[in-house]
């Protein structure tokens, strides 16, 4: 993917997630009272409506739920086709994030694929990506 893709304006509730990746893990924000993963990042849990939110490491692995294959260069330099995809991670049913599937030809990409996170380091940014594992534990 290219690094021209525009990137997300970083705040105190979002920076913890988009700057995570720096040292290669995902974060998410938890419900320190009923455990709760919630994205994006909030001011309260909406499930318990508590208020004692810390971000959290996650496994970085997740499923691909739903994806397809983007043929529209919307940037200059962006090769196409690529994917996007929706992936649930393992955390937490209804934890999902929109994201590009990497490593991969295109068409290899199938709903139900476990994937793992990795991060394209983009000015202050690192942008989570997915990959996927074989039962080796590598990229395909």
């Amino acid at each position: 993917m290219s690094s021209l893709r525009p990137l997300p304006q970083l705040n105190e509730l979002n920076r913890p997630f988009w700057t995570g990746g720096a040292d290669g893990r995902l974060r998410m924000q938890r419900c320190q009272d009923c455990r709760h993963w919630q994205h994006p990042a909030g001011v309260c849990c909406p499930e318990c409506l508590g208020r004692t939110l810390r971000f959290e490491t996650l496994s970085g692995l997740a499923t691909v739920e739903a994806f397809t294959l983007n043929y529209q260069p919307w940037f200059p330099g962006l090769d196409v086709p690529y994917v996007i995809a929706i992936v649930s991670l393992d955390e937490q049913k209804g934890v999902n994030l929109t994201t590009n599937i990497v490593g991969v030809r295109p068409d290899q990409v199938y709903i139900g694929q476990r994937v793992r996170v990795l991060f394209e380091a983009v000015e202050d940014v690192y942008l989570p990506l997915f990959t996927p594992i074989d039962t080796g534990g590598t990229a395909s």
